[in-house]
């Protein structure tokens, strides 16, 4: 994945994250934004995303929760669920903002 993609990608994250819950913190952490509750309060994560090589990683701390009849969440840890992002258009064939919004919901 060449730079611009990737910019492109997280640039369309953040606005997905603006629209959808906008009343998360982000915070610059591990090489990508977390996305918390409560600003610098890591216990009130909901996730983030990361860039890497070949995809932009969007995570979710307590993904195994979500609903995914679908199979789209990616990983097989106790808590933590992600997706992996190779372009612009994956933010929405892959449910990015329902599962943002399922997230936030948890509380």
């Amino acid at each position: 994945m060449d730079a611009s993609t990737q910019a492109a990608i997280i640039d369309a994250l953040e606005e997905m994250v603006a629209e959808v819950a906008p009343e998360l913190h982000g915070r610059s952490m591990y090489g990508g934004q977390m996305l918390e509750r409560e600003a610098g309060v890591a216990a009130t994560a909901v996730g983030g995303y990361f860039g890497y090589k070949a995809h932009v990683s969007f995570e979710f701390s307590h993904g195994a929760q979500l609903s995914d009849p679908d199979g789209k969440l990616e990983g097989s840890g106790k808590a933590r669920r992600h997706l992996k992002l190779r372009s612009v258009a994956d933010i929405g064939t892959k449910g990015c903002a329902d599962f943002l919004a399922q997230a936030v919901a948890m509380g």
